[in-house]
């Protein structure tokens, strides 16, 4: 398994982290890669970028299988509303392509918020920055490397 940019920031920050590869498995949607992976989608988090009505970007983790409550999001962050970055215009700003975002790595560092449900977890695995590729570590390990504050910020059920 190739070492991705994120693996080596992890390395370079003594954090402690599984990887995960599913590489030419052909799932792309994060609920497939939990089933993959045989992973509980609670663990499995998705990596998404938004932009405010200040036209800042925020960066949010939420479980694979859940939705970013938007009014939520904006609340936390402070912004009167906040929508979702288009995928094309995900590259330029981040570095990584869509389907292999990852919070690590990316060329700034935005304001980044996890879901509240990661305490509810050991860990958490989420894009190694390519796609095919996942890290998993704990949030107290995360914190070597990103900073991030945890709020409830995915859509109910």
């Amino acid at each position: 398994m190739e070492k991705t940019n994120v693996m080596r920031i992890l390395d370079q920050r003594k954090v402690s982290y599984t990887s995960h590869c599913y590489v030419d498995s052909g799932v792309i949607s994060g609920t497939d890669v939990a089933a993959v992976l045989g992973q509980d989608p609670n663990r499995v988090f998705k990596t998404l970028v938004t932009v405010g009505n200040s036209k800042n970007h925020y960066v949010f983790m939420i479980p694979v299988h859940k939705e970013l409550d938007l009014k939520k999001a904006a609340k936390v962050v402070k912004e009167k509303s906040v929508g979702m970055l288009k995928a094309k215009e995900l590259l330029a700003l981040t570095g990584y392509m869509h389907g292999g975002c990852s919070p690590i790595g990316m060329k700034k560092q935005f304001q980044t918020v996890v879901d509240r449900s990661a305490m509810n977890v050991e860990t958490i695995i989420f894009s190694g920055g390519k796609i095919g590729y996942q890290v998993e570590t704990s949030l107290e390990e995360l914190k070597k490397t990103l900073k991030f504050e945890v709020e409830d910020v995915a859509a109910n059920d």
